[in-house]
């Protein structure tokens, strides 16, 4: 009996590499969504002198916002992988500026990720007001608000479960 659970033990444990698969689609999903972000530059670019200061405002925000989806694809990628699959080597890499980010920690900052793309989204909604019905602009902005609030009690919550470890060491 003890075999037959060391060796589900063993299947259970090496099953993590199999995120690998996703982590490497990622980073490949992030690779196409850098040509996405270079094609929307060069169309900013070749529009910069026919842009009225609002649509200068929206495209740039459509930049921002590219920039901050693909830095939340790089913080999920690398810190899944340290935490579910292996740590990486600092000898090899120069993995400093990762820090350590442990689950909770990382779903806040993804959560708050995440509100900062909606509040661009919203923002650039606000800026095409006219394009966008009330109804419309109301559920945007519950869904943000959702998403601020989720943000808020994963905080706060994380929060109270640092206390209960610290707290337990004593």
């Amino acid at each position: 009996m003890k075999s037959l659970e060391l060796i589900v033990e063993r299947i259970i444990l090496s099953s993590r590499w199999i995120l690998v698969v996703f982590y490497l689609g990622l980073a490949l999903s992030l690779a196409v969504y850098a040509v996405s972000f270079g094609y929307k530059f060069l169309k900013v670019a070749s529009n910069v002198f026919t842009y009225d200061e609002g649509e200068m405002i929206l495209a740039m925000l459509g930049l921002i916002d590219a920039a901050l989806v693909a830095s939340l694809i790089v913080m999920v990628m690398i810190s899944g992988y340290e935490n579910f699959v292996s740590r990486f080597d600092e000898s090899e890499a120069d993995v400093s500026f990762i820090g350590k980010l442990d689950a909770g920690s990382l779903k806040i900052k993804v959560a708050s990720s995440i509100v900062a793309i909606s509040s661009i989204h919203l923002l650039q909604v606000f800026l095409n007001s006219e394009q966008f019905t009330d109804s419309k602009i109301m559920w945007l902005t519950i869904m943000h608000m959702a998403f601020v609030v989720s943000a808020v009690m994963l905080g706060f919550l994380e929060q109270l479960m640092r206390k209960s470890k610290d707290s337990s060491k004593v």
